[in-house]
Order: C-alpha cells, then structure tokens, then sequence
C-alpha cells in the first residue's frame, strides 16, 4: 500500500488543469482512526479496479498540523509498517478548486453528509459509505451504503471481501481490523457498540490473516494511545476529536475529550482556553463529550460553554429535552457559570448518537428564526429567536469599525462572558444587547458610576 500512497503524493504534485482529475475518497472532519482507515483501505481498494478514470486518492479531512494529534491512528500506521510521510491532508488538496474546473469525483466515507462549507461539492459525490444516521437524501446517481454497524471499517472490509478478496493483504486487514476493535471497544457487547456484522467480519480478517495482533493486546495498545492526552493544551485536547455544525448565526463544535470532566473542568485557566479556543476558531459555542472506560464499560459528561447565556441555555434545553434518544442528563457543579456540566445517564449514546440531536435542534432552530417577527417574541423554550443573518444589522452595531475595541469583560470565575467576544461576526441582537447591559451594569456599579 505504501507504493500506491506514495504515487497519490506525485500525481497531487503533478495535477494540471490538463490533468483528467482525481476521484479523492475522504472521511469526515474528526478524522479519528475509522475515517482515516476507511478512506484509505476504500480508496485502495478502487485503484485497482479497471475501469477507474480517475486516480483515487485518500484525503484526511484535517490539516496536516493537527494529525500528531491522532496518537491512536499513528499507533496504527506505525504498527502496519506506513509511513505517515505518504499521507494526504485536506490543507494539501484544493478540493474546491479541482470541483471549479471539473475535475473532481468524491466518494465520501464515515459521514454521509457534506458540512456547509463544502456544500458546493455536492454535485460531485458519487458513493457514500457510512455507519451514522442517514441525512442524505436519496439519489440514483449516487450509490449509498449507511448501516449502524460499531465501525465503518466493517462496512469497508465487507465490499473489499465480496468484490475484490485479492485487494486485502497484511497491512490492508490490520488497519481495517484495528479500527473495527478500537470502534467496537474489543468487541465487547457490554459497550454497546458491537453488532453481529461487526463480529462477522472481525472473525474473517481474523481467520484470514492468523498473524493479526491478538485482539485483546492490538485493543489494548489503541485504547492507551487514544486516551493518551498528557502534554496536551487545552486547544489540542478539543481539536483531537472534533466535528462541527452551524445553522445561520449559531456555529458550534462538538468535541470528544479523553478524561473526565472532574479533571478537566479545573485546569489552570481553562475559561480563558475556551474562550479563547472559540473566538480562534469561529465558534460562539462548544458542547464538549467525556468518555471513559471501566471494565469496558462506557462512563460519559457532557459540558456546554459558550459565553451567551441566549446560546448556552437554548442548546442546554434542547439536550436535557431530547427523546431520541434520551441523554437522561443530570446537573453536576461546574466552576464557571458560563459552563453547564451534566452526568450522562445514557452511557450508550455516543457523539453519533448526540449529532443528529444538534442537528434537528439546528434546523428547528432555523424554522423558528425565519419565522420570528421580533425580539419580544423569543421564547428560549420553543426556540423562537429573532433573525440574526447579516443582511440584518442591528442599530447598535451601526458604524462600528471592525477594530473598534471594547473594555474587556474581566475574565474570572465570577464574571460571565469573554472579552474576545467583541470581535466575533454576526453577533445577534439579543446577544448584544446582553452584553451592552452588562457593561451598563458594571459602569453603575463602579465609583465613576455612583
């Protein structure tokens, strides 16, 4: 395989508007060890189909900067015997622009959606596999596998075996048969994570490759490089295991992080980190997943922050309130009150369960704002908010430059919000009127104010 990464890397170098293109295979924006290992082992498996027009091509949905990042999917490859050199990274690849001069076929796996930003290659998707919830509406032009099978990587290893046996060699079946543990959490039934097809096709890399790791070692040693977080910044621990959705005004991400609340919420200056983490990135929310194991037995937190109270209370209400399924979320104390910290009861629903919940709450929130009429009628329980896109602009921000700058909000334990706030696009109404309250409140009550 390593030959074949290695020829992806010349041809991307070589890619002229002359060039017949590339059929690129990319998993989602998390790009945790299944999507790495599903586009990798799927794009593969198409190189050597004879009818291929186009070269596919593996393409990790980050920039190269945050793979060291992944310590689980360099243990992979490290172990597989690839090298991480051969690798291609989404900042090394100008999708957008092969898409503009038609020369772009995309097969997407581990996500069946495309994010907004990327919205205009829609057109070029061809083949979807995926183990998520299906959002994507069905096209004959574009084949689409989605099953809620543990790992994607089982859905990859079962085309591979029917099609294309001969495609799957050593290194091949060790990546797709690490994923498959690593995702069904050593297979175990009491994580909830393993189905029967996810078992079936374990047991046939297991038969067919007898120098496969032993599983509870191979499981074992992935697990530890996972969870393995020391070192890490706060920024790095949110960017390890991250996806995002926005709708409008509202841009959120949602990350996976390897410790317990109890331990991450005290870290020295960490109001400031996230603060600060959502003004780099553009988002004016986090919602934030601790998991942990014992006796393979799953244990999950889940924390909100954002610096609005509007947007931290109407996404809070929306997860205490979620049916399918149910989070079955209990209040635990949190150091900041622009944080909200809860004990999630369903230890079974994972961050795949949890997307479609922002997801519907994301479009009804939609439905509702374009519906709104004022601010007088918002209600933050029906999800009624006055619309915040920016062909509106609200008076108060009228004739403000962009490096206009405000007295900073302290930043303290006591003090809600974050200074950095101010230079955010699109803030709303409601939001900055809340703002402007505070600070009038804070000037009142100083000496100059009395």
């Amino acid at each position: 395989m390593e030959a074949y990464l290695r020829s992806c890397c010349d041809v991307i170098k070589g890619c002229s508007k002359n060039s017949p293109g590339l059929h690129v295979v990319m998993g989602n924006e998390a790009c945790d060890m299944d999507s790495m290992v599903s586009a990798l082992t799927f794009a593969y498996f198409l190189s050597k189909s004879l009818d291929c027009k186009r070269l596919p091509v593996p393409v990790l949905n980050i920039p190269r900067a945050e793979f060291p990042l992944r310590s689980d999917s360099i243990f992979l490859l490290r172990e597989t015997g690839l090298s991480q050199d051969y690798l291609l990274f989404r900042d090394e690849v100008d999708l957008h622009g092969l898409h503009k001069n038609k020369q772009l076929t995309l097969t997407l796996v581990d996500h069946n959606v495309l994010p907004s930003a990327d919205s205009e290659l829609e057109d070029a998707v061809v083949q979807v596999i995926d183990h998520h919830l299906l959002q994507r509406p069905s096209s004959l032009s574009c084949p689409v596998t989605v099953e809620t099978v543990g790992s994607c990587a089982t859905l990859v290893t079962e085309i591979i075996a029917q099609k294309a046996p001969e495609v799957l060699d050593q290194q091949v079946a060790q990546l797709l048969y690490g994923s498959i543990v690593l995702d069904c959490v050593n297979m175990a039934p009491e994580a909830g994570k393993v189905t029967p097809k996810d078992s079936q096709y374990a047991i046939f890399l297991e038969k067919r490759f007898p120098k496969l790791p032993p599983r509870g070692a191979l499981f074992q040693s992935l697990q530890n490089a996972k969870f393995d977080v020391s070192g890490l910044s706060t920024e790095q621990m949110l960017l390890k295991d991250m996806k995002a959705a926005s709708t409008g005004d509202l841009n959120l991400a949602v990350s996976v992080i390897y410790m317990t609340l109890e331990d991450f919420l005290p870290r020295h200056g960490l109001q400031q980190d996230l603060c600060e983490f959502c003004h780099k990135h553009s988002y004016n929310m986090l919602v934030a997943m601790t998991i942990f194991f014992k006796d393979n037995k799953p244990f999950r937190q889940l924390a909100v922050y954002s610096s609005s109270t509007v947007y931290r209370e109407e996404m809070s209400k929306a997860l205490e309130k979620a049916k399918t399924p149910s989070l079955d979320l209990k209040p635990m104390g949190s150091p900041y009150p622009d944080v909200k910290a809860y004990i999630q009861g369903n230890t079974l629903a994972s961050r795949k369960k949890l997307m479609p919940i922002i997801t519907d709450f994301l479009k009804e929130r939609e439905r509702k704002v374009a519906q709104s009429g004022n601010i007088e009628d918002l209600d933050l329980d029906d999800y009624s908010y006055q619309d915040q896109s920016d062909s509106q602009q609200c008076p108060e921000d009228a004739g403000i430059e962009d490096d206009t700058q405000f007295p900073p909000t302290p930043m303290n334990s006591l003090v809600e919000g974050c200074p950095l706030d101010n230079g955010l696009p699109k803030m709303s109404p409601e939001v900055l009127v809340e703002k402007v309250s505070k600070m009038a409140s804070m000037e009142d009550s100083s000496p100059e104010g009395q």
